[in-house]
């Protein structure tokens, strides 16, 4: 069984800086992507960012080019998304996920963490 768990949620100010670790058990990320979503109330979930397991490409959506970055690590069989310059509008849950290369459907996810910007 695949589990993965987000960590490094919490409350920052506008213009600050958390760090996300998404930690992940089971069968090896190989022929995976990783990647990175949130919600909001009211809203429908929003894709933040991806890295390709095996070669280390990434992706990121529109709203947080250049201030967010994906990473991975291989030995530790983990991934962390730095987020830097955060606005009051990058509140919602963030969710760690994993997609199969073969397929369109992220199939395993974590339970959410909270990151709330505000003053």
């Amino acid at each position: 069984q695949v589990q993965l768990a987000e960590s490094g949620g919490g409350l920052v100010q506008p213009g600050g800086s958390l760090r996300l670790s998404c930690a992940a058990s089971g069968r090896t990320f190989r022929s995976y992507l990783m990647g990175w979503f949130r919600q909001a109330p009211g809203k429908e979930r929003e894709f933040v960012a991806a890295i390709s397991w095996s070669c280390g490409s990434t992706y990121y959506g529109d709203s947080v080019k250049g201030r967010f970055t994906i990473s991975r690590n291989n030995t530790k069989n983990t991934f962390d998304l730095q987020m830097n310059s955060l606005k009051p509008e990058d509140t919602a849950v963030y969710y760690c996920a994993r997609r199969p290369l073969d397929s369109a459907t992220w199939d395993s996810w974590g339970q959410g963490t909270q990151i709330t910007v505000s003053s």
